[in-house]
């Protein structure tokens, strides 16, 4: 191939992520010359042999392994396409030594097929909390029937976490969510890590994996491969996407023979990212560092004044820490504060919804990492689930709204949540 052409660029000198999500992982010759990725609408795709079919579908199906150099038939939208090869390609080049990715149609797709690839039952796994509603029901509601038990640990505890991980039995895998939904609480992603690498592992074992669910930081201001991490999950409808109206799931690893074994389970259970939220998702890989940098100086500048309002007992945001443990995790390894915070409102459930009530910028509604800025009562909706032992443990109090910041002025949203706590 050509070096100097846009699709096959060889790095004299290594390239930063976002030079590099924009000239390395699409060759616009596989696409009639455009410029920018094409959608590929096929279910099903054309072999140029009987052999070449065969060769495909023992890859597929974990038979066989592409040798060095080797490339792949596509068989089945099912199981692969060309949307979701630029995308995985393409979003590599954003998650720090990541060399492989897979693409999900949902954030708990991507979060179900990878544990149900590696655990098995008799197998645990110990995971933070609080962590996404989704994941801990999953966990707790589906994984248990299968015989394979789940271990709550506070988010940002190392010593319960490495109590946890030295002596469950037959660990699987671990799951950080750090931040913690919705306390913001960090977890040592490498502390965690150093924990697992300890374990002595009898012959014929394979260690457990460590997986880091990054949404609320997302590659931009939060690395975990760096840190030791084997696994990297997002919910790709947030801050990937970014403009709420599409759902997608990402894993990205630093192995790709972990990845490869995800692979065919997606494909089994058909939870491949469909081609039209494919292409829309790469188009928006460029600019999440933008996006995401814009909304984390809007949040820090909101949520420092908001410490301050009357109404307010406490606000949940990195650069109002007070717990030198939490401010040493969040210097180590994070880049940036990122774009949530929570208030603690005094007054609780009540001043909570009036506070809900009377936003008129910022929008009443679940998930977080759009351009726009959403607000929710985490109690009565994303965690809903919960019981009020989990609740407690969890810091979700009647009185605690979740705010995902957008790129608006963020004077303009300052006086639109002081407005808001003024009528409680």
């Amino acid at each position: 191939m050509n070096p100097s052409h846009p699709g096959d660029r060889r790095e004299s000198q290594p390239l930063r992520p976002t030079t590099k999500v924009l000239t390395q992982g699409f060759d616009p010759r596989l696409s009639v010359g455009s410029a920018r990725p094409a959608v590929f609408r096929s279910s099903t795709y054309v072999f140029p042999s009987p052999e070449a079919a065969e060769r495909a579908f023992d890859i597929a199906s974990g038979r066989a392994h592409i040798a060095e150099g080797e490339g792949t038939d596509l068989i089945y939208s099912r199981f692969n396409h060309p949307n979701a090869q630029i995308l995985q390609d393409q979003i590599v080049n954003l998650e720090a030594d990541a060399t492989t990715a897979l693409a999900f149609n949902t954030g708990m797709a991507a979060i179900m097929t990878s544990l149900l690839t590696f655990l098995r039952p008799g197998q645990s796994v110990v995971y933070t909390i609080p962590i996404y509603g989704g994941t801990q029901h999953f966990i707790q509601d589906h994984l248990s029937k299968w015989g394979i038990a789940g271990i709550p640990i506070f988010s940002g505890r190392g010593d319960l976490l490495a109590a946890a991980i030295a002596s469950a039995r037959d660990l699987g895998a671990v799951l950080l969510e750090t931040p913690a939904n919705p306390t913001l609480v960090m977890t040592d992603i490498r502390e965690v890590c150093d924990a697992v690498a300890a374990l002595t592992i009898s012959s014929g074992e394979t260690r457990p994996l460590v997986m880091v669910d990054n949404t609320l930081l997302g590659p931009a201001f939060q690395h975990p491969l760096t840190l030791g991490a084997d696994l990297v999950v997002y919910s790709g409808t947030k801050y990937l996407s970014g403009f709420s109206d599409l759902l997608a799931g990402i894993v990205l690893a630093k192995d790709p023979a972990l990845t490869k074994k995800i692979g065919p389970m997606r494909g089994l259970f058909g939870t491949i990212l469909q081609p039209d939220e494919c292409w829309m998702l790469t188009g928006r890989l460029p600019t999440v560092g933008l996006r995401m940098t814009r909304a984390s100086k809007n949040a820090q500048r909101i949520a420092e004044h908001l410490a301050e309002h009357p109404k307010t007992s406490r606000v949940y945001y990195p650069t109002l820490f007070t717990d030198p443990e939490q401010k040493r995790i969040f210097k180590a390894q994070c880049d940036y504060p990122g774009a949530m915070f929570s208030l603690e409102l005094k007054g609780g459930k009540p001043a909570a919804f009036d506070f809900l009530r009377h936003l008129q910028i910022a929008m009443n509604a679940v998930s977080l990492g759009g351009v726009e800025t959403l607000a929710c009562h985490p109690k009565t909706t994303t965690h809903s689930g919960f019981t009020e032992q989990e609740f407690a443990q969890a810091g979700i109090t009647d009185g605690l709204v979740r705010v995902s910041v957008g790129i608006e002025h963020w004077r303009d949203l300052l006086s639109d949540f002081e407005q808001a706590l003024d009528a409680i």
